[in-house]
């Protein structure tokens, strides 16, 4: 059984920063694609940025150049680092990993607010 155990969420101005990370933990061999995706209330919930285990990176149109997502493949984590957030990047962000053998697994979600 893996688990993913998400922190860093909460309430920020517009203008500030928050890091995100998620922990992979239990029975893993190996984790591809890493991820994270967000849902805001009354929206579908969408891709914000994925990481390959070899490093590439892709994000959605709406976070690039203020988002960067990372990983340590040690520590079966993956982390998004949050900048020049915006009112409309409030939303449950949401990590999604690969974790080949076990399948796709989510985490529980973590709250970011961004708002004076």
């Amino acid at each position: 059984q893996v688990q993913l155990v998400e922190s860093g969420g909460g309430l920020v101005q517009p203008g500030g920063s928050l890091r995100l990370s998620c922990a992979a933990s239990g029975s893993i061999f190996s984790i591809g694609v890493m991820g994270w995706y967000r849902q805001a209330p009354g929206k579908q919930r969408e891709l914000v940025a994925v990481i390959t285990s070899g490093g590439r990176t892709n994000y959605t149109d709406s976070v690039k150049g203020r988002f960067t997502i990372s990983r340590d493949n040690a520590k079966n984590t993956v982390y998004l680092q949050m900048n020049s957030l915006k009112p409309e990047d409030t939303a449950v962000y949401l990590c999604n990993v690969d974790t080949l053998v076990g399948g796709i697994k989510w985490g529980q979600g973590t709250q970011v607010t961004v708002s004076s």
